[in-house]
């Protein structure tokens, strides 16, 4: 069991002040950052579902093509832990506002750079090549963003504020989501050889706009109360990596197996749904986005909504019962998808997104943070969620489209790896401690027994 090695008479940081500006600032800075990320996330995963195998690998078989495509997304969360574990070192020294603007343009760069590419019509295989180098850059941006924001907002809100304040992340990852299926409704609305030709490239350059609006945004940030406190105390680790091997295991851990599976379930209904509904279901392709745009603007209000609700109950019920109904969801989800009807597919798309995409994950973006003690909760927090992404998240997608390959259009073997998935989370979760309302100026950790933490 991990216990942390730092002495018990340590001089306790002075408690953090909130100042209210400070504080929606920081709600903006978050919101809009997590935008971008998803935006580029979507446009490239819908890309990957519906043109990606014709435009960069065209002389395979469309199933075929569609495995290679989704292992060129993959590439984005092998990339984003060593994102994590670059920039996780500057996260706890330098601060949060330098990390955050830094993946901010790192993601807005390579995404726009996707849309200038040669396609493997015009240049062979070195078109494939740079889109995977392309996709690598953009994940490893994004591997210290989601938990930048989340660590920025968990340690600016006042207490009994932190869950709902801290969801606003994946309230901006379901405006990237909506924002991206429009982009994608707008392009299809195109002749399809101008969709092919020119058309697709406009998705991708139009991250200019997002990128711009938030770096206007981050520029003006405040760090945290928290590391502020922590830089005038002088308590900020040269090495919060190490720290986080050496008394942060057992957080990190956890974090990560709670990860995995919520991550696995949310790339799923994000990435995979769209291309098992054109190429398994026979569905409209100009229908999909649509379907994604609904199920993103229920998703981000609910993340609001389970916030709040753990701020009132505590994060871990909540936490276990989303994922509780995420074990049982993936049956009814592949049954009415079977269908082929709009309402039923509109139906359960917007569940998986409320439950798998945004609730679970919104809950999470206070709780994580919360787990960790001050000097190192950065590192902590980024570490333990993108190395997970990779098992989760970033092979999910190509897993399922393999096992429907695998089992002739089967949709049960990929219904089952997915509430193997929400189990394995289940068993995580109940060895997670209540973290509501603790002290974040804490160096412990939440789940330190020395401290008498559970």
């Amino acid at each position: 069991m991990d216990t942390t090695t730092e002495p018990s008479d340590s001089p306790r940081i002075a408690p953090a002040k909130h100042d209210p500006t400070a504080v929606r600032r920081a709600a903006w800075a978050g919101l809009i950052g997590t935008t971008l990320e998803q935006y580029d996330f979507v446009i490239y995963g819908t890309a990957s579902a519906l043109i990606f195998n014709k435009l960069f690998f065209p002389n395979i078989s469309p199933a075929a093509g569609i495995i290679a495509s989704f292992s060129a997304y993959a590439v984005g969360f092998l990339a984003r832990p060593l994102g994590g574990l670059f920039f996780s070192r500057y996260g706890d020294r330098l601060g949060r506002k330098w990390v955050l603007v830094a993946t901010l343009m790192l993601m807005g760069g390579a995404t726009m750079a996707i849309g200038l590419l040669p396609t493997f019509e015009q240049v062979g295989l070195l078109a494939p090549v740079l889109l995977v180098l392309c996709r690598f850059f953009q994940g490893f941006g994004a591997g210290a963003e989601q938990s930048g924001g989340a660590t920025l907002l968990t340690e600016t809100a006042e207490i009994g504020k932190r869950g709902r304040l801290a969801a606003l992340v994946m309230t901006g990852a379901a405006l990237g989501t909506a924002l991206g299926a429009i982009a994608w409704i707008l392009a299809q609305l195109l002749p399809d050889d101008q969709l092919m030709s020119w058309g697709w490239r406009m998705v991708f350059l139009s991250s200019i706009l997002v990128t711009v609006a938030a770096f206007i945004i981050r520029r003006k940030l405040n760090e945290s109360p928290v590391f502020k406190e922590l830089k005038a105390a002088q308590e900020r680790p040269k090495a919060p990596v190490k720290e986080v091997f050496t008394n942060g295991k057992r957080p990190l851990f956890i974090v990560m197996f709670m990860t995995v599976g919520i991550s696995a379930q949310s790339y799923t209904y994000q990435v995979f749904m769209a291309s098992y509904m054109k190429n398994d279901i026979g569905v409209d392709p100009t229908f999909i986005p649509k379907v994604l745009l609904i199920g993103a603007i229920c998703g981000g209000i609910a993340a609001w909504g389970f916030g709040w609700l753990s701020d009132k109950v505590g994060r871990k019920p909540v936490y276990i019962g989303i994922v509780s109904l995420l074990v049982v969801l993936p049956v009814p989800t592949f049954m009415a998808l079977s269908t082929g009807s709009h309402v039923l597919i509109t139906i359960v798309m917007i569940i998986g997104f409320i439950l798998a995409c945004q609730g679970a994950v919104g809950v999470t973006m206070s709780y994580f943070p919360e787990m960790f003690g001050a000097r190192y909760r950065y590192a902590g927090v980024t570490l333990g969620r993108e190395f997970a992404s990779v098992f989760g998240g970033g092979i999910a997608p190509l897993l399922c489209a393999a096992l429907i390959t695998a089992f002739s259009g089967s949709w049960v073997p990929v219904a089952v790896y997915m509430m193997i998935m929400a189990i394995s989370v289940l068993v995580a979760a109940s060895f997670a401690p209540e973290t509501l309302d603790r002290d974040l100026t804490d160096p412990a950790n939440a789940t330190d027994p020395v401290l008498g933490k559970v």
